[in-house]
C-alpha cells in the first residue's frame, strides 16, 4: 500500500510550473545614453513618453519613464498654482508702482 502523500512517491500532483522569464536588465551604455537624452529639454520629454508607451521598450526603463512622467506632471502643476496665486500680487504690485 502506497501513501498518496509522500513526496517521492508523487506522480499524480499538480506540474510544476516553469521558471519566469525576465528580460535582460538595462545595461550601463543603455543607461547612459538614456540619461542624456533626457538631459536636453524637449528631447528628453519626448523620449519619455516614446519610452513609457512603446511596447518594444525593456519593462525598467518604462516604468522610470512612466516615473518620469508623472513627475514632470507634478512639477507642472505645482507650477501652474504658484503662477495663479502669485501672478495677480505681481501685476498688482507692477500697476502701483511709479517710476517719477
Amino acid at each position: 500500500m502506497t501513501n498518496q502523500f509522500n513526496p517521492q512517491n508523487n506522480q499524480q500532483g499538480a506540474p510544476s510550473r516553469p521558471a519566469p522569464v525576465y528580460p535582460p536588465p538595462v545595461s550601463f551604455k543603455e543607461w547612459m545614453i538614456s540619461l542624456l537624452l533626457m538631459a536636453i529639454p524637449v528631447v528628453g520629454l519626448i523620449m519619455l513618453f516614446v519610452w513609457a508607451f512603446s511596447g518594444s521598450t525593456n519593462p525598467s526603463k518604462a516604468n522610470y519613464a512612466k516615473a518620469g512622467l508623472l513627475w514632470a506632471a507634478i512639477v507642472i502643476v505645482i507650477y501652474i498654482i504658484m503662477a495663479v496665486a502669485l501672478l495677480p500680487a505681481i501685476i498688482s504690485s507692477l500697476n502701483s508702482s511709479s517710476y517719477y
